[in-house]
């Protein structure tokens, strides 16, 4: 039994354990603003400095030594140095938030693996896109926005679109992720997309492009690259003050006289934060530039005067009839932060387009006209919902940070064609909806070693409509749809990757992924159409894939990085079960005996940074794609030709029928001559072959040689950047063997043959500050007005351009 007394000196001793724990036993949690992760390595000391201590990897330090009253300052070069009394610190619960510097944010990535790293780790190359970057360069949409890197070839069909190549793929062997969310859906097409125009680039805060496969982190489709997109992310402020902020900004191009508004505002609270961003842009008919090649010009146009199409001539050859659209984005967020380690946000987000015309299939020529008098999309339309919830733990054997994502899309399309003099148009309409989940988790298992693993699934159902339209008796009929109604694709996916860094110069990591991939069609709809010799169509596959690689750094001037990967995509639903015209006079139809392809690559890419005077960053790298899913002659029921659309076309089909071998090399190159002037540059070498029936011929999406070269000069407000941008010519015989076909695509050698000739073109921008709240950004692009057309592209690009952009910063 106690007496007394020992229970005095026990309640005295319990208080005293309170005491020393609550004032000596302080710890403070130092978290980043943005993600609130935490922050690994951050020096806290005192104004003598001799006291200090460093956060450990739970962003945790111990406030023992130091004093009351003293100022503790936290300093980390990837984030904005912070001080405050620590007696101040009981105000915000112990809690530090640090801001990433702007040149933190290029060097933190999220999308090797979907948790945030340094790029200096990562194996492969990864560039990088902020939201001040996009300011600068003015990008009418995000696949104009891709083009800025410098890494990246944009082809264009039509000015609403933009379908990018990436070391030599594009299209469905490339991916596109808008807040880690796969954007790829099963009904994206080999042949070009226009699908990144859907990300509005006003509302992008980073943007990071894996070059290079992607498919342990990412699945069926990375073959080539994955483009990532980062949007703007509610901001809370932390105290029980309401936080505004956000911005406007109107901008006119003279080129095709754009004309776009956009605003965006922030509302934070302690817990919560609302994100509101709309954009909307109006573009007329685009002009091409005055000095190329004729072949370019458009000197005549099809239009429908009493109930008749004629063929007219075009007052202004350089003006691009049609070409003209325009686009509403949409974007509302909403973010509770309950605690500090706990984050949920919800995301909503909206395009539309208005109907726009397919512009390189109103300049196939048949006889002395035009073959069609139309071929349109209908507005493309895009809608997510995407719920993601975040939650940090520094008590579980599973993780250190769980990330799980639920997200619904729903993408429409449509195409309208009709034939020169044909009363009859051709209406087919697409509606996929979009179902996904993932889990991705991150655990610390030692000072050296970190694993990131993950689960994913996904489901697409496609509905499909058909129909041809009689536009003089306004009657309708239904006819073949151009995918399988009511198809389906599913993916169940398990990922894995280890990073191991045994020492400040050394980085290795592995992962492996498996996918299985089950894809339904029936075509019992359109068998009424075509007679194929079967009603159902089923893929039921599984892939495993795999990448090692290592970054070595053995001083401060040089940095090896090696990286070898395998990836795969599955026939998705426009593999198996597309019918549309491909080419003048030819029809894919459906084929049910298709398999994966896959991809097998390796990198090697070496920096060197000469004190940060010169950098020069150098990548060389080489894929070989098996059984590769092209497009070939086919036969149906024994037929080579069937009647599509009213006309006598060969036939072909989707078939694992090639091999392809892509190579290139890229270059990288900074110097900065002072603290106000610098160079910077890049250079891409590609080649590629692909064997069919025993014969190698050039890969389609291997793009000329191609490169840019800033030369930026900035002082207090100021900002100017001379560039120029250039493309080498790829000849007759580089060309693909389906391109000879469209000719009226290309410019004509001495010998009459097609062939995509070298450009360049010289620009300037200046950009100005004018009080902190204000700023103009001033651009003259294609100075001596080139006439030039992108390989590959039915559309001309821009000529001699202003562009004009006026922000407002809150």
């Amino acid at each position: 039994m106690l007496n007394s007394l020992d229970v005095k000196y026990s309640y005295i001793i319990f208080f005293v354990v309170l005491f020393t724990q609550g004032i000596l036993g302080q710890t403070v949690t130092v978290l980043e603003s943005q993600t609130k992760e935490p922050i690994v390595g951050v020096t806290l000391y005192n104004l003598k400095k001799n006291t200090s201590v460093v956060t450990d990897f739970e962003g945790k330090a111990s406030l023992n030594d130091f004093k009351e009253d003293e100022i503790i300052y936290f300093q980390n070069f990837l984030y904005e140095d912070f001080q405050i009394k620590k007696s101040e610190l009981s105000d915000s619960d112990f809690v530090v938030y640090l801001n990433p510097t702007v040149e933190a944010l290029k060097q933190i990535v999220l999308s090797a693996s979907k948790f945030q790293q340094r790029k200096r780790d990562i194996p492969k190359t990864i560039v990088s896109f902020s939201a001040k970057d996009i300011a600068l360069a003015n990008p009418q949409t995000s696949a104009d926005l891709l083009d800025n890197t410098g890494n990246i070839f944009i082809q264009k069909s039509q000015m609403g679109g933009g379908s990018p190549m990436i070391r030599g793929f594009s299209t469905n062997r490339l991916l596109i992720t808008i807040d880690g969310v796969r954007m790829n859906n099963a009904i994206f097409r080999g042949g070009n997309l226009q699908n990144v125009i859907s990300i509005d680039p006003l509302s992008v805060q980073n943007t990071e492009v894996t070059l290079g496969a992607g498919s342990v982190v990412y699945g069926s489709d990375a073959i080539g690259g994955v483009m990532s997109f980062y949007t703007k992310k509610p901001q809370l402020s932390y105290n029980d003050e309401l936080m505004i902020d956000g911005g406007a900004m109107t901008r006119f191009a003279s080129a095709n006289t754009e004309k776009t508004g956009h605003f965006d505002i922030n509302l934070g609270y302690k817990k919560w934060g609302f994100l509101t961003n709309v954009s909307y842009t109006d573009f007329d008919d685009l002009r091409m530039g005055s000095h190329g090649p004729d072949a370019y010009l458009r000197p005549n146009y099809v239009v429908r005067e009493n109930g008749e199409d004629i063929l007219v001539d075009n007052p202004n050859p350089k003006i691009q009839v049609p070409t003209e659209y325009d686009q509403i984005n949409l974007m509302q967020k909403v973010r509770f932060e309950p605690s500090s380690n706990l984050d949920f946000v919800l995301g909503l987000y909206y395009t539309s387009t208005s109907e726009y015309s397919r512009y390189d299939r109103l300049l196939r020529p048949r006889g002395d006209t035009l073959r069609s008098a139309e071929w349109n999309y209908g507005p493309q339309q895009w809608f997510m919902g995407n719920f993601q919830v975040t939650k940090l733990s520094s008590s579980s054997n599973l993780y250190d940070k769980i990330q799980t994502t639920l997200a619904y899309q729903n993408f429409k399309e449509s195409r309208e064609d009709r034939n020169f003099q044909s009363p009859i148009r051709q209406i087919r309409e697409e509606n996929v909806d979009v179902f996904s989940f993932n889990t991705d988790l991150e655990k610390r298992l030692s000072t050296s070693t970190s694993l990131f693993y993950g689960l994913e699934y996904l489901f697409n159902k496609v509905g499909s409509t058909g129909r041809e339209e009689n536009i003089d008796t306004n009657t309708s009929l239904p006819n073949v749809t151009r995918y399988p109604n009511g198809s389906t694709w599913q993916a169940m996916a398990a990922y894995t990757s280890l990073k191991f860094k045994p020492s400040k110069a050394f980085v290795f990591q592995s992962g492996l992924r498996y996918n299985h991939i089950i894809t339904k069609a029936d075509f019992s709809e359109n068998n009424v159409f075509l007679n194929l010799p079967f009603e159902k169509a089923e893929v039921n596959t599984g892939a495993l894939t795999g990448s090692a690689g290592m970054t070595w750094s053995p001083s401060e001037m040089i940095q090896w990085k090696l990286n070898f990967s395998t990836a795969f995509r599955a026939p998705n639903i426009d593999d198996i079960g597309k019918v549309f015209d491909s080419e003048p006079g030819s029809i894919v139809v459906p084929n049910n005996d298709l398999e994966a392809e896959y991809a097998y690559g390796g990198e090697l890419g070496l920096k060197l940074n000469f004190s940060n005077k010169l950098i020069l960053d150098m990548a060389t790298y080489y894929t070989f794609l098996d059984n590769a899913l092209i497009r070939r002659d086919f036969e149906l029921n024994g037929e080579t030709e069937i009647i599509y659309d009213g006309e006598l076309s060969n036939i072909q089909a989707i078939q694992n029928a090639s091999k392809s071998w892509i190579y290139g090399f890229e270059v990288g190159m900074e110097v900065n001559f002072s603290d106000h002037l610098k160079l910077r540059s890049q250079y891409n070498v590609i080649g590629g072959s692909e064997e069919t029936n025993g014969v190698e011929v050039p890969v389609r999406h291997v793009a000329p040689n191609f490169g840019r070269t800033h030369l930026i000069w900035k002082k207090d407000n100021l900002l100017f950047d001379a560039f120029l941008v250039y493309n080498d010519e790829l000849s007759f015989n580089q060309l693909a063997p389906s391109e000879p076909s469209k000719a009226y695509l290309y410019a004509m050698d001495e010998n009459g043959n097609p062939y995509a000739p070298s450009w360049h073109t010289l620009n300037l921008r200046t950009q100005y500050a004018f009080s902190g709240q204000f700023t103009l950004t001033a651009s003259l692009e294609n100075i001596t007005d080139q006439r030039y057309r992108p390989y590959s592209s039915g559309l001309s690009a821009a000529g001699r351009n202003l562009i004009l952009a006026l922000r407002y910063t809150l």
